[in-house]
């Protein structure tokens, strides 16, 4: 089978061995959502030229959302394996004969009294890893990003998420905000310094909350305390502390799931509440897709 992640900037693509999910080989293309408006099967078709002998494509993500191919409804919570496989579109393309399409629907969670809550694409990821969490839990999960998931996993399904902005937020108020002015932004000077970040972290720890901790960017930077390298890692520990502030109550230990930079940043903050971190690769995805084919009863 074929399993696609595609979403609003990119698109990856795995040729999956159908017994045992294992990756036979991978593509990637700057072809997301933004620059596919009107031509998503042609893209489609462009991007599997060669893999002719892969009847099944199974894609996630937001290709699937109401700007995507075709919009699937969310599945509510909880969910796991069956209730996410029994959402799936099978979608026709004039263009790829012979091949069976899906999209997997994204999922939605509106607790009583609390916020709604949705997502596309990160539930397979979360699907992915349900196999390897030992005993029923509640597991706590996080996929740090633009918008940071939360969710718990609790007997085999995915039983509630919240969303942080702040991946988003740092982006705006680096790039946009008086805060940025006092940076140095060029990509060649950009550092992790652990040693600003951990001060951010500590600092969302103080009596003020982030609106007035966000000041402290600028004032730090004016009186010489931080460096112009120092300031965007002191920003973003400040923003990454006071996303974990109430999230961390119950939990003892944290799985992250995503690139390596940013699994590393939110495993030194969640040391610094002495929080146990386990990291997991972005290639969850195919596994995801490829138990949600098993799952449908698409592949043996």
């Amino acid at each position: 089978m074929i399993a696609i992640d595609w979403g609003t900037s990119s698109f990856r693509a795995y040729r999956l061995e159908n017994a045992d999910g294992a990756v036979l080989e991978q593509r990637s293309a700057a072809a997301g959502l933004l620059a596919c408006q009107g031509v998503f099967e042609t893209v489609l078709a462009e991007q599997l030229a060669g893999w002719d002998d892969e009847p099944l494509v199974l894609m996630a993500g937001m290709i699937g959302s109401r700007n995507g191919w075709h919009e699937v409804p969310y599945v509510s919570c909880p969910a796991g394996f069956e209730q996410v496989a029994a959402g799936m579109l099978e979608v026709s393309a004039a263009s790829l004969p012979g091949r069976r399409i899906f999209i997997a629907p994204g999922l939605s969670d509106r607790p009583a009294g609390g916020l709604p809550e949705v997502m596309r694409g990160e539930e397979t990821q979360l699907i992915g890893l349900l196999g390897q969490l030992e005993g029923p839990g509640p597991h706590t999960l996080c996929l740090p990003g633009t918008h940071s998931k939360w969710a718990t996993i609790e007997a085999g399904r995915i039983t509630s998420f919240h969303t942080a902005m702040t991946g988003e937020l740092y982006a705006v108020l680096s790039q946009h905000s008086l805060l940025g002015a006092l940076m140095n932004r060029d990509a060649d000077a950009q550092v992790d310094d652990e040693a600003a970040f951990g001060l951010g972290v500590a600092t969302s720890r103080r009596p003020g909350g982030l609106l007035n901790h966000l000041f402290s960017v600028r004032a730090r930077g004016l009186f010489g305390e931080l460096s112009a390298t120092q300031l965007p890692s002191y920003l973003s520990g400040l923003l990454v502390g006071h996303e974990l502030q109430g999230l961390l109550a119950t939990a003892r230990r944290v799985h992250l799931i995503g690139g390596e930079a940013l699994t590393r940043r939110y495993k030194r903050a969640l040391a610094l509440h002495g929080i146990e971190a386990v990291t997991h690769g972005e290639a969850l995805t195919a596994h995801g897709l490829h138990r949600l084919a098993r799952a449908g009863k698409l592949i043996p």
